[in-house]
C-alpha cells in the first residue's frame, strides 16, 4: 500500500470521510480550548460527567425522531444543562461538593440513557450513540457542528479575560465586583454545547476525550495559556486525522480510534513532555545534582 492509498485516498474518494475530517477540525478549534480551561479550573472530570449526562437527552430525541441529529442534539443539550443546574443547586443547599453531585447525577444519567436506548432501539443504535460513527456525519450534522464551534470560539474570545481571571483567582474577581457565577454558568453552557456537537462523530462516551486529552497532553509541553491553547488544538487536529485513518483501515468506530490516538500521545508526553515528563524531570534533577 503506497502513501496515496494509505493517507490521501480515503478522503479523496469518500464524502463521509471528508465530512468526518471537517467535523473533527471544527471540534478541535472549539472543544480543545474549552478543555484547557477545564484543566485550569481543575474541572477535568466535570467534562466527563456532562458527557454522560447528554446520553438520556439524546436517547429521548432518538425515541421521538430516530437517528435525527437536530432532535438528539437538542435533547442532549437540554439534558446536559439540566444536570449542571441540578448539581449546582444541590451543592448550594447541601453539604455535598459540586464534584460529588456531578458524579451522582452522571452515573444516574448514564444508566437512564442506556435503558432508554436499549428498550427503544437495538445494539447498533446503542453503539452509535455511545461511540459514534463517521458514517453519521452528513452535511446537516457538519453544519450543526460548525455552528457550535463558531459560537464557542466567538464567546471564548469575548469572555476570555474574565474567564481567565475567574479560573485563576475567583476571590479577586468577586472582590472587584466581577460576576464570577455568571462566567461559570456560561462556561458550562459552552462545555455542554461542544459535547453535544461532538457526540455524532465521537459518541456520548468519547466526545469528552477530544476535549480533555489534547489539553492534558499540552500541559506536559507548555506553561503559558496561549501556548496551551494552540498546542491543544494542534494535537486534537493530529489525533483526529490519524484516528479517522486508523478507523477506516482497521474498520472500527471512529470515536474510540481518535481517542486511542489521543491516549497514545498522552502516554508519550508523560515520558518525554518538556514541562513535566518523567524523563525530562529526571534529566533536570540529575543536572542539578551534578551542579
Amino acid at each position: 500500500m503506497n502513501f496515496y492509498e494509505l493517507i490521501i485516498a480515503p478522503f479523496a474518494e469518500f464524502d463521509f470521510m471528508r465530512y468526518a475530517l471537517a467535523s473533527i477540525c471544527c471540534l478541535a478549534f472549539s472543544a480543545a480550548p474549552v478543555g484547557v480551561f477545564l484543566v485550569m479550573r481543575r474541572m477535568s472530570l466535570v467534562g466527563d460527567a456532562l458527557s454522560h449526562a447528554v446520553l438520556p437527552g439524546a436517547a429521548i430525541g432518538y425515541m421521538f425522531a430516530g437517528l435525527s441529529m437536530p432532535a438528539m442534539s437538542v435533547g442532549g443539550f437540554v439534558a446536559g444543562l439540566l444536570m449542571a443546574l441540578l448539581a449546582g443547586l444541590v451543592s448550594r443547599f447541601t453539604t455535598l461538593k459540586e464534584d460529588a453531585n456531578f458524579a451522582a447525577f452522571y452515573l444516574s444519567s448514564l444508566a437512564v440513557g442506556v435503558i432508554l436506548v436499549s428498550k427503544n432501539g437495538d445494539s447498533v443504535d446503542l453503539l452509535h450513540l455511545l461511540f459514534g460513527s463517521v458514517l453519521a456525519v452528513d452535511v446537516p450534522a457538519l453544519l450543526m457542528i460548525a455552528a457550535a464551534a463558531s459560537v464557542t470560539m466567538i464567546i471564548l474570545a469575548v469572555i476570555y479575560r474574565p474567564l481567565v481571571l475567574e479560573s485563576i483567582d475567583p476571590l479577586f474577581l468577586k472582590a472587584v465586583g466581577g460576576k464570577g457565577g455568571f462566567w461559570h454558568v456560561l462556561f458550562l453552557v459552552l462545555v455542554v454545547m461542544n459535547l453535544v456537537a461532538g457526540f455524532q462523530a465521537l459518541g456520548t462516551l468519547m466526545s469528552v476525550g477530544l476535549m480533555m486529552l489534547p489539553a492534558i497532553t499540552a500541559r506536559l509541553w507548555a506553561k503559558s495559556l496561549g501556548m496551551l491553547i494552540m498546542l491543544s488544538v494542534a494535537l486534537a487536529l493530529l489525533c483526529g486525522f490519524a484516528g479517522l485513518l486508523f478507523s477506516y483501515h482497521v474498520e472500527i468506530p471512529s470515536g474510540p480510534a481518535i481517542i486511542l490516538c489521543c491516549g497514545v500521545l498522552y502516554l508519550l508526553s508523560v515520558v518525554f513532555g518538556w514541562e513535566g515528563g518523567v524523563l525530562t524531570k529526571w534529566l533536570r534533577h540529575k543536572k542539578h545534582r551534578m551542579i
